[in-house]
């Protein structure tokens, strides 16, 4: 939290609540003082503040450490961007005055600038003993103390302050937030939904009160905060583009779409809303020539924003358009932190290309560039791996992993490499460090459950693990792919084609999953549902090319021996 912003912006909402005059002038000795004082406020009226300078401390030369000049001065170095000295004449000004609350309250605040929050709190605390009704130290102590994480004495700053101004709107509002930083949603909601009774059209309370939400994961009450938000102030953009980003993390596009186009017709300079929008048309899928038009819509106005880039770049490979995909990865600069991914990305298209060595080149540059990776390495040792040079792929992980032991990312590569050998027991151990690194992972776990599966063993274990699996990322299309065929291999035919379908129809385009559903299929009977389902994953290029062949010549051979289908359904 940026305590010093806060501070110079709010002490004007709190002066209201504390009605004693202020002292407007200072309690000079003679006429020749108070003409150096008076000239020393035109000059600082009219931005001459090297001749205000020299009028106050004329003044001073009269009446010496006088508290309101040596304030008024102070002020002026501070304007000048001179804290330090301004700082050195308070300090010297208190030996004088002890007792001056101005002094302090200035001091204090500067103290704030310097970060040196321990003194400043010792200034307002003191201002606080010395004048109790004084408010507007407690804010500063609550704020301060915030900042500190120490929330209690934040909270008794406030709970003082609302003592003497009970109906004060922002001491309400930070109380709230407060809350919030600790994550007390109901104390904090309490909060704000004072705050609103105070004033309800208070913007910032209420779209605190549906940040509160959404961290609650409330959506409907979210959404409904910020349509109520806009119909007050239609032409206001921070609600709608709240409200848009909510309905893209939702998945609502048109919706969201919406939004950042009435964005873009009342401001139509809005980088942010545009680059929203093309996110929204990235995510939906329908669309990329329209997320690569506002991403270059962007990208024109910024063209060193890195993210911008990334997303139009990754429009393109969507589309197929390596060639465009790959210039625009190309133009992520090794300082960015999408660097890796983006070289990652262009690998991959030199890989899809049959340009294998090119993508290893590149990638071992990038790692020249970067230094020692796991995400980088990792890909190096999989096109390694592709090339069909296992050794050398295995030689990077082993290295890397002795220097980097911990890592995830690495042990799974090796398992994977492991595996794709036949050396099932070392595939499973790697994935095993895994889960001892990361308990929660559901690659790995998804990973040894489905080994088990394939090999038809341990079945009971497979499916507890790909069960977690799935809780862990429901409505992942392998992970339900595993389940699948863990009931397949338990002869749960019936539950097999269920979740074979449905992850057939999340991933349509996999050889494998399309011709697990195919091999369930021939155990129910469905003979010509499978051929069907087989037919489908030779289009899609299997690895096992001859063995599909071979699943399809005995299925039509069945069809022809039993001259109808063995089931009805089909």
């Amino acid at each position: 939290m940026a305590v010093v912003v806060i501070l110079s912006s709010c002490t004007h909402i709190f002066r209201g609540a504390d009605d004693r005059p202020l002292r407007k002038e200072p309690a000079v000795s003679s006429a020749a003082a108070y003409y150096h004082y008076s000239r020393g406020v035109l000059h600082a009226l009219n931005g001459n503040y090297d001749d205000a300078i020299h009028e106050y401390k004329a003044t001073l030369r009269i009446d010496p450490w006088e508290p309101f000049v040596t304030v008024a001065l102070a002020q002026l170095y501070v304007l000048k961007e001179d804290i330090t000295k301004a700082i050195e004449l308070l300090e010297k000004s208190l030996i004088y005055n002890p007792d001056d609350i101005d002094t302090h309250l200035l001091l204090g605040s500067l103290y704030v600038k310097l970060r040196e929050y321990d003194n400043a709190i010792k200034e307002f605390t003191f201002i606080i003993q010395s004048d109790p009704e004084r408010l507007e130290p407690y804010l500063y102590l609550s704020l301060l103390y915030r900042d500190k994480n120490d929330y209690g004495s934040a909270i008794s700053s406030l709970k003082e302050f609302l003592k003497f101004d009970p109906g004060n709107i922002m001491a309400h509002y930070y109380m709230a937030k407060i809350y919030t930083e600790m994550k007390l949603y109901a104390e904090a909601e309490s909060w704000l939904r004072k705050t609103l009774q105070i004033k309800p059209s208070f913007e910032s309370a209420l779209i605190d009160l549906a940040l509160l939400y959404e961290a609650q994961e409330k959506n409907t009450e979210v959404i409904d905060i910020y349509r109520k938000i806009i119909q007050s102030n239609p032409t206001g953009l921070e609600a709608r583009f709240k409200l848009g980003k909510t309905y893209l993390e939702l998945n609502r596009y048109d919706e969201a779409k919406k939004e950042f186009n009435e964005i873009i017709n009342l401001d139509g300079t809005n980088t942010g809303a545009r680059f929203s929008l093309g996110l929204a048309y990235f995510f939906e899928g329908k669309d990329f020539d329209r997320a690569i038009e506002e991403f270059r819509n962007v990208i024109n106005e910024d063209p060193h924003n890195e993210r911008v880039r990334y997303f139009l770049a990754s429009s393109y490979d969507e589309k197929k358009n390596y060639g465009n995909a790959y210039e625009e990865f190309n133009k992520i600069p090794p300082e960015s932190n999408l660097y890796e991914s983006a070289r990652i990305r262009m690998g991959i298209i030199l890989k899809d290309a049959g340009r294998i060595g090119d993508a290893i080149d590149l990638t071992q540059k990038a790692l020249d560039n970067q230094g020692d990776s796991d995400e980088l390495l990792g890909f190096l040792a999989s096109l390694y791996e592709a090339n069909s040079d296992k050794t050398t792929a295995e030689e990077i992980l082993n290295k890397a992993l002795f220097m980097n032991p911990g890592s995830v990312n690495l042990h799974y590569r090796l398992g994977v490499i492991h595996e794709n050998s036949g050396r099932y027991e070392q595939a499973i151990q790697e994935m095993e460090k895994v889960l001892k690194i990361d308990p929660d992972n559901a690659e790995a776990l998804n990973f040894i459950g489905y080994s088990y599966a394939d090999r038809g063993i341990k079945l009971d274990e497979a499916e507890r693990m790909i069960l977690r699996a799935l809780d862990l990322k429901p409505g992942n299309g392998f992970i339900i792919d595993s389940l699948g065929w863990v009931y397949f291999k338990q002869n749960k035919t019936d539950l097999a084609i269920r979740y074979l379908e449905k992850a057939a129809s999340i991933i349509p385009d996999d050889p494998t999953i399309v011709e697990h559903l195919g091999d369930a299929y021939v155990k129910a009977g469905f003979l010509q549902k499978a051929l069907v389902e087989y037919r489908k994953a030779l289009k899609r290029k299997p690895k096992d090319r001859e063995a599909l062949l071979v699943k399809i010549q005995n299925v039509i051979e069945q069809s022809v021996q039993q001259g109808k289908p063995t089931r009805t359904g089909e």
